[in-house]
């Protein structure tokens, strides 16, 4: 496999002044740090909890502040590539589009951290770990992270498929399908193809021992495997296409790209066509796929992305809106809670506007497109070079095939949303671009800053974590375990007195949560909703929780006016006091934001049930040609059905 070897020689380690192959503390410890900081996220459901994000920003900043401290230690200060500054145009508008533009701005700031802590670890890496063995430590470490991961897909797949970690339970439609310490199997995927090709790279490395071979080549048969267990199709049709590319991109003639790209797709192929034959998960996934003539859900998504993109096209609807005004375009009959766009470009697009997506994606296009083309004209090292440094110049080939993969996975799925793979990207791109910095450091383009602004920036760092990052956080842990003891009231019904106990739990937790972090709109909503349950069990306290859940609605609305539940919940509060007409226009209002929720117009025809039985039926019935299966609304109209005029 010659093509390894052509693109790994250009720009190798040995050829990049102020890149010294000896280890340091300070490199060590930036790498433990770094590692400690990917595992754990990793291993904690991918970081999609909240409760995880404290430990994760935690170390995250000890990484910054370490690196700060060591940089300014160096007798020539604190010097920053161009690949770093790139970053910070993105990060400050998307703090502009919080301020000013996002509808749901405690959603745009957790948005923005993600983001920033991108940015945060891709500094940190390309900057203070530049060491050829530092760097295969940081590899080593992911890959050895990613086996483990295979190792819980493994059990999920052959012993408990309704296990996972944190004492979670897999969702029912994931079962037949390995997730490993991620929630969803398609992160697994993800982080897998990430890894993937840098073992692929070094096993194939010409000149490469027997030692290096066997272990790259286990170590790549297992995350294989792994892979295969996600059943994920747009993560094998991503690095299918990332690994027939390869050639084309390194190969030294012509006719050589022409054949190695033929030589991988018929190993793809075959590949494909084995398993199809002999993995029943495989063979329903695929059959599905053409049965349905390829995505369906999704394409109603990327419409509603898009669709909500031209409405502001330049500065977009704002950060974390995605999921709120969607609401608006919702098809009728469309039941899916995505989240996202499941398509990060289109996502960015939606929220951030064309001026947000060309400071992330097309800055990241163009430093990729300088970096090549800086490589192509390049020289590097050569099997003869030191070990370290040659094998870091396969992996650096690897690693970009890895993030071709990634980056095409993007199209239909959110990872950029899930902590762990985005940061464990970011990590990688930084490993690709090392070298730039050790060129920054030797007098190359960048920008030197004096020590007094590591020193500030370390200590606004020491002081904004734990001040202002840490509380979001929290509140949003304490608020996700009461929402959730709330809706399993709903899913599994309990005596009085336990469902008493259990709610007033919840709104504990959901009064604190407000307490640490009052900007937080959706815990107020949520405050409201277990005040009105309250008042359901204790009627005679029902005038004083109503005014209670009242308030806190409305604190919810003071936030934002663009969520539909924030209006209901205000609505039924009016509705405990016998105010119908103040109800009535906040239905009106949540209407008019998500028109094709059923549950909306099931609380409306509640409502309209009080005063008007007539417009309650036809509430309800308009309820039930959007979900013609919904439980509660069957009931009601059962019941109403036998109600006179």
């Amino acid at each position: 496999m010659n093509f390894v070897h052509k693109w790994s020689a250009a720009g190798g380690p040995a050829a990049e002044p102020g890149v010294s192959g000896a280890e340091t503390a300070g490199e060590l410890l930036l790498t433990g740090l770094v590692l400690a900081s990917l595992g754990w996220t990793t291993l904690c459901l991918g970081g999609f909890r909240p409760e995880t994000m404290p430990v994760t920003t935690g170390l995250d900043a000890a990484a910054v502040i370490a690196w700060l401290g060591l940089a300014a230690a160096r007798p020539g200060g604190v010097r920053l590539h161009w690949a770093a500054l790139a970053t910070l145009p993105f990060l400050a508008y998307a703090a502009a589009n919080v301020l000013w533009v996002t509808p749901v701005p405690w959603l745009g700031w957790r948005d923005w951290l993600g983001w920033a802590q991108m940015a945060a670890l891709f500094v940190v890496v390309l900057h203070g770990i530049r060491g050829p063995r530092a760097r295969l430590v940081l590899v080593g470490g992911l890959v050895a992270l990613g086996v483990v991961a295979v190792a819980m897909a493994a059990y999920q797949h052959f012993a408990d498929p309704r296990w996972l970690m944190m004492g979670r339970v897999q969702a029912p439609q994931f079962r037949d399908r390995s997730s490993g310490p991620f929630g969803i199997p398609n992160s697994l995927a993800a982080f897998l193809n990430l890894l993937l090709p840098p073992l692929l790279a070094l096993m194939l490395q010409r000149g490469a021992g027997a030692a290096q071979r066997i272990l790259a080549g286990y170590c790549a048969a297992l995350l294989a495997a792994g892979l295969l267990l996600t059943v994920s199709r747009g993560a094998w049709l991503a690095l299918g296409l990332a690994l027939a590319a390869w050639p084309l991109l390194a190969g030294s003639t012509a006719r050589r790209r022409w054949l190695g790209c033929l030589g991988v797709c018929a190993l793809l192929l075959a590949t494909a066509t084995v398993a199809y034959r002999r993995e029943p998960e495989v063979r329903q996934r695929l059959d599905d796929l053409v049965r349905n003539r390829g995505e369906v859900s999704r394409v109603v998504l990327w419409r509603i992305g898009w669709a909500l993109f031209r409405e502001h096209p330049l500065a977009g609807t704002g950060a974390g809106s995605y999921d709120v005004l969607l609401e608006r375009h919702r098809p009728a009959r469309f039941w899916d809670d995505p989240g996202w766009a499941h398509n990060d470009y289109l996502n960015t697009l939606s929220d951030y506007g064309l001026a947000g997506f060309l400071l992330s994606f097309g800055v990241l296009a163009g430093l990729g497109a300088r970096e090549w083309r800086r490589r192509r004209r390049g020289g590097g090292a050569a099997p003869g070079a030191a070990g370290a440094e040659w094998r870091w110049a396969a992996l650096r080939v690897g690693i970009v095939i890895g993030l071709v993969a990634f980056a095409l996975q993007l199209l239909v799925d959110f990872n950029l949303k899930i902590p762990a793979l985005a940061q464990t990207a970011a990590v990688l791109l930084a490993l690709a671009l090392a070298p730039a910095a050790g060129r920054a450091d030797a007098g190359g383009p960048g920008l030197r800053l004096p020590r007094i602004f590591a020193v500030a920036t370390a200590l606004a760092v020491a002081i904004a974590v734990p001040a202002t990052v840490w509380p979001i956080y929290q509140a949003e842990a304490l608020r996700y375990a009461a929402r959730e003891t709330l809706d399993r009231l709903v899913e599994r019904p309990m005596t009085p007195e336990a469902a008493a106990r259990r709610i007033g739990e919840a709104h504990d937790r959901l009064v604190l949560a407000v307490e640490i972090d009052p900007r937080n709109a959706q815990a107020w909503a949520d405050l409201a909703d277990a005040g009105l349950a309250q008042a359901r069990l204790t009627p005679a306290d029902a005038p004083r929780l109503a005014g209670d859940a009242e308030r806190a609605a409305s604190r919810a609305l003071g936030i934002s006016h663009a969520v539909a539940e924030f209006w209901v919940r205000r609505a039924q509060a009016y509705d405990l006091e016998g105010r119908w007409r103040d109800a009535w226009a906040d239905f009106v209002e949540a209407l008019a934001l998500a028109p094709h929720r059923a549950d909306i117009w099931y609380y409306y025809a509640y409502h309209l049930s009080l005063r008007d039985l007539e417009s309650a039926k036809a509430a309800l019935a308009t309820c039930l040609s959007l979900d013609p299966w919904n439980g509660p609304a069957l009931a009601f109209q059962k019941h109403l059905g036998g109600k006179n005029h």
